[in-house]
C-alpha cells in the first residue's frame, strides 16, 4: 500500500507500479493509522484529479456501516481541509451530495478545528490539525511538483477547475501535457488532434469570449 501512495502524491517510500486508487484509499482508511490518515486528503485529491476515484464503487465494497461511516468522515475531513485553503475542486460538490445530510455539521466542526489549530477526532482516532495541514502543505503536488505556499497558488487550482468544466479527465491530461511540452504517444497525438484540439480552437475564439462575457454579465 505504501508503494501505491507515492503514485497519488503521498510518497512515504520509493514509487512502484500503480494499482487501484480505490484500493489504496480503502487500505489507508482501514489502517486507522493517524500518519496515513494525514495523507488521505492528498491521495484523495490526486486520485480525483486523475479520474481514478469512484465513491459509489468503494462504498459498495465496504461490509459494515462502521466502515462506511469512517470513510465518510475522512472524506469530510478532506473537504474541510480543502475549504480551509480555499481550494475549489469540482468533484467535492458531487461527493458531498452523495453523503448523508448530517455530515455538513461534521464538516463545519472540522473546519473550525483547523482554523484554531485544535486536535479533533475522526471515528475515535485523534487527529492533529497542525500535522494534517503540514502533511498537505508538504506532500500535495500538482503537475508532480511541490506547491509550497498553497494560498499563493489558488490561481492554478482555478485553472484546474475551469478545465474540468470543459474537458474530460483524459482530455484535460492531454491538454496539460501538450501545454507543458511533454511527449505524447501516437495514440495520444491522434486523440488530441481529433478531439482536444477542436475544443481548444473553440475556446481560443475571440468572438466566443466576447459572447460568454456578455452572457455572464446578464446572469
Amino acid at each position: 500500500m505504501l508503494q501505491q501512495l507515492h503514485a497519488l502524491g503521498f510518497p512515504l517510500l520509493e514509487p512502484d507500479s500503480f494499482l487501484s486508487a480505490d484500493l489504496v484509499l480503502c487500505e489507508v482508511f482501514k489502517s486507522k493509522d493517524p500518519r496515513l490518515w494525514e495523507g488521505f486528503p492528498v491521495v484523495l485529491a490526486n486520485a480525483n484529479q486523475k479520474g481514478l476515484f469512484n465513491y459509489q464503487s468503494l462504498a459498495r465494497s465496504l461490509k459494515t456501516q462502521s466502515e462506511k461511516s469512517q470513510l465518510n468522515s475522512l472524506l469530510v475531513m478532506s473537504f474541510a481541509l480543502y475549504e480551509f485553503y480555499n481550494l475549489k475542486f469540482y468533484w467535492v460538490k458531487e461527493l458531498l451530495k452523495a453523503l448523508p445530510a448530517g455530515y455538513k455539521n461534521e464538516l463545519d466542526l472540522f473546519l473550525k478545528k483547523l482554523k484554531n489549530d485544535e486536535d479533533f477526532k475522526v471515528n475515535n482516532v485523534t487527529m492533529s490539525a497542525q500535522r494534517l495541514k503540514g502533511a498537505f502543505n508538504n506532500y500535495f503536488s500538482h503537475f508532480q511538483s511541490a506547491l509550497g505556499d498553497l494560498l499563493a497558488q489558488k490561481q492554478e487550482f482555478g485553472l484546474e477547475y475551469a478545465l474540468s468544466q470543459v474537458f474530460s479527465p483524459k482530455q484535460k491530461e492531454l491538454f496539460l501535457k501538450k501545454l507543458k511540452g511533454e511527449k505524447l504517444t501516437k495514440t495520444e497525438k491522434e486523440y488530441f488532434s481529433r478531439t482536444v484540439k477542436k475544443k481548444v480552437q473553440a475556446l481560443a475564439n475571440t468572438e466566443l469570449h466576447q459572447f460568454c462575457n456578455k452572457l455572464l454579465d446578464q446572469l
